[in-house]
């Protein structure tokens, strides 16, 4: 009896021991998937599996928001014709992921804020697949003219789109990457 409750603990000391690392090992990753991410612009027709599409909107729906309103709805389109009303060249296995956002004027201050938090937590979720995303806001303007075409909720309005798809694989990631304003220009202290 004593050598089973020794096993057991020791079993569980194990499990949560693992749980805690793999824990550390993926927050650790984090700062990884944002500073090796870039907007993507080549994809293949590699269809994005509805696994993989779930999980980036589901970090999506876990992000932080105002009050805790929540004022976004995502639309996923995946009809190539549909999406190229908006977008040059889509590869068929691209999927359109429009975030829009409620039209509640007691929502107003806050939900592009929120939307845009939400839109961060997909296109991180979306490159730690292993996935290329471009974010466009150039295309807004077109997809709210579109609503009903595009499936966008009634009392919502769309504020931002992803493309999602699997990148190119004669695709140079490095020599693809925009390059970034420097740390001095970007940041300042004040002790």
């Amino acid at each position: 009896m004593m050598k089973k409750k020794v096993l057991s603990m020791i079993v569980a000391v194990l499990a949560a021991g693992t749980l805690l690392l793999n824990g550390q090992t993926q927050a650790g990753s984090v700062p990884e998937v944002i500073m090796s991410g870039y907007s993507a612009k080549n994809f293949s027709a590699d269809p994005v599996s509805d696994g993989d599409l779930e999980t980036i909107l589901r970090c999506g729906m876990k992000a932080p928001s105002a009050r805790n309103m929540q004022p976004w709805r995502f639309t996923v389109v995946k009809n190539s014709d549909l999406i190229s009303e908006v977008l040059r060249g889509p590869a068929p296995g691209n999927v359109l992921v429009i975030i829009s956002g409620s039209e509640d004027k007691q929502l107003a201050m806050f939900m592009e804020y929120d939307c845009g938090l939400a839109t961060q937590n997909m296109y991180i979720a979306a490159q730690s697949l292993g996935l290329g995303v471009h974010i466009y806001a150039a295309p807004i303007a077109n997809i709210n003219s579109k609503k009903e075409s595009f499936g966008i909720p009634e009392g919502f309005r769309a504020v931002a789109a992803l493309r999602i798809g699997h990148i190119d694989s004669s695709v140079d990631a490095v020599s693809s990457a925009s390059p970034r304003k420097s740390w001095e220009e970007m940041v300042n202290f004040k002790d």
